[in-house]
């Protein structure tokens, strides 16, 4: 490896540029970057690690500048590495002065052009790549191997992989026993060799906790849930980290194992936490042209009890100034205790009240629930409550006048599963989501007994350059079954219509038309079916354009019954990117269907699904 010689010590560098008295500021007037060869993936490589370019479109000082390039030649040769040249030569002029050779206390009163050459010299090749000794069943990456491009990085990849493939096995001690890299300059050869020590194998001993102030440390053990006793797994401690994040009483949480190991076999661990604020406040708003303006505030406490515990108390009022229905009141109370029954299960107990004014109906509702909450791994959860529900309304027929009373009191057992695997939970280009639930309800008096069945599934594609165009598609559907149309409760019955189904066409317009003696009422269905498309691409880094097409349906007694009907709406919109997710504006309008009332505007935050 052949390179300019450059000055070593970096901390004397600092000191002088802390000293300097050149500081007259001024912006660089040009810097060449020139690299032999034109090889366009290694000038990309390089531009991008060196340090100067970023200091092309500054005001920089001759000392910073000068400390920069000193920088450079260990930063172009780290990327060269990477790119397996070991023969490089550089060079980085400062007005025509190699900069290695200008003295830390002879700053330059002002730097006017900067040249930065490269010579990459030849690609070497491994002539030897062999980490040992391995665990079983660990895989070296595909190009540490004789022959293949001696880049850097895969050799530390492959002993990287080598450790951690012992530590899989409970050799948490594992490590680099010694190492002979030589790169062999005539025939242009890289030989690797790196010899691991397994150490022996542990289990997982006394579980520390540091930093808790609130929290009681037998609840962090017990949420942490690092198996005493089992045998060392680097992935246990992941899904510790994850279970004490999951809780939201956090702000960070680290597990470090301890240096030595306890007699006989034992490897202690610290769990190092930092709580967050006890207490939280936040607020929602979202609006469409029919539906009105929906305002939503919540009130959080992360860690009641001390022991992780979370109350939420949730207030909504929706519909606001909507066309056709009244606004809907809500107030919500939900408690979740994690590390019930095991390290993944949360219990939760929820209770709410409720009033609505649909379209269709008006209703008087309150619920009480206390269920469970199991992660089943990083994308798996499921759900079971047990829940009694009861609502007092009215059926308001087509002419708007009250007239069907109604009551009903049921007890139910929701279970539910969600497998999400999407990249982005806020702004999805690649993945999918599931969700699917089965609630059996025994109704009491008037209320039918039978089974509710929904699904919501959701897939995204991304093409492109950076994911630039994505494909995302949606399905809804749903039913119910044994109980009959007017013995369900209402809000178990499904509507089409508004944002979260059909864009374009009025909230939950679409339902069902019954006739009860001479007068005309129209509730939900039985049985719905829904479908999304869109189209989403960046126009620029915050900007994006989305079309889309929705459709909807809704039958009785089964789908594609002769008393259904579907509708349809299409649209275009807009997405602005923030830190917490895309802001939408949709403009859609009906494209089939008897239920359209002009074109309808929605506005929130996060993609439509």
């Amino acid at each position: 490896m052949r390179r300019r010689p450059m000055f070593r010590l970096p901390f004397v560098v600092t000191l002088v540029t802390a000293m300097a008295v050149g500081t007259n500021t001024q912006a660089l007037d040009r810097v060449e970057f020139s690299l032999a060869g034109g090889d366009e993936g290694l000038t990309s490589a390089l531009r991008g690690a060196s340090a100067l370019l970023a200091l092309e479109d500054a005001q920089d000082s001759p000392d910073e500048v000068l400390a920069a390039a000193r920088a450079e030649y260990g930063r172009l040769i780290g990327a060269l590495y990477a790119q397996g040249r070991y023969a490089p030569v550089i060079s980085v002029l400062l007005d025509g002065r190699e900069a290695s050779q200008i003295a830390p206390l002879d700053v330059p009163a002002r730097v006017g052009r900067i040249e930065v050459r490269i010579d990459p010299g030849p690609e070497f090749r491994f002539s030897q790549a062999r980490v040992s000794p391995l665990a079983p069943d660990t895989g070296l990456p595909e190009g540490f191997a004789p022959g293949k491009v001696a880049q850097s990085g895969l050799v530390k990849q492959a002993v990287t992989a080598g450790v951690d493939g012992w530590r899989a096995q409970g050799y948490a001690k594992a490590a680099v026993a010694g190492q002979d890299i030589v790169a062999d300059h005539p025939n242009r050869a890289l030989s690797a060799r790196v010899t691991l020590t397994p150490g022996p194998r542990l289990r997982f001993g006394a579980v520390a906790v540091a930093g808790n102030q609130r929290t009681r440390e037998d609840r962090v053990r017990k949420i942490a849930g690092i198996p005493q006793g089992a045998p060392f797994d680097p992935a246990e401690l992941d899904r510790a980290e994850n279970r004490l994040r999951r809780t939201g009483t956090f702000a960070s949480v680290a597990i470090t194992e301890d240096d030595t190991i306890t007699r006989p076999d034992l490897l202690g661990t610290t769990i190092t936490v930092v709580e967050e604020k006890r207490r939280r406040m936040s607020f929602g708003a979202e609006i469409s042209s029919l539906e009105g303006l929906d305002l939503t505030a919540a009130w959080m406490h992360r860690n009641l009890f001390g022991g992780a515990e979370r109350l939420r108390i949730e207030g909504k009022i929706a519909n606001i100034g909507a066309s056709g229905s009244g606004a809907d009141y809500q107030l919500g109370l939900t408690i979740d205790r994690p590390a019930t029954l095991s390290a993944d299960t949360t219990l939760r107990f929820t209770t709410e009240i409720a009033h609505l004014e649909e379209a269709d109906y008006r209703a008087d509702s309150f619920s009480i629930g206390l269920g469970f909450s199991h992660v089943f791994g990083d994308s798996l959860t499921g759900r079971i409550d047990l829940a009694y529900n009861q609502s007092e309304g009215a059926d308001i027929a087509v002419d708007g006048t009250e007239r069907s009373k109604f009551r009903f009191r049921s007890l139910a057992l929701p279970l539910g599963l969600t497998w999400d695997r999407r990249d982005n939970k806020a702004d999805a280009k690649r993945g999918f989501y599931i969700e699917a639930e089965a609630k059996p309800f025994l109704g009491f008096d008037t209320t039918g007994s039978g089974l509710r069945l929904t699904t919501d599934l959701r897939g995204y594609r991304g093409l492109g350059a950076e994911d630039r165009l994505v494909v995302a598609a949606r399905i809804q559907a749903g039913m119910v079954t044994g109980a009959q149309l007017l013995e369900t409760p209402r809000d178990d019955l499904f509507y089409s219509g508004g944002g979260g189904t059909v864009r374009g066409q009025p909230y939950q317009s679409l339902g069902v038309t019954l006739l009860r003696g001479p007068v005309q009422y129209q509730i939900g269905g039985n049985h719905f079916m829904a479908g999304s498309l869109e189209l989403r691409t960046k126009v620029t880094q915050k900007i994006g354009v989305v079309g889309f097409v929705d459709a909807g349906r809704v039958d009785v007694g089964s789908f594609f019954d002769e008393q259904g009907d579907w509708h349809a709406g299409a649209g275009l919109g807009v997405r602005y990117d923030t830190a917490i997710g895309p802001i939408r504006l949709d403009v859609a309008a009906p494209v089939r269907g008897s239920t359209g009332d002009g074109v309808q505007l929605y506005v929130g935050l996060g993609q439509s699904f």
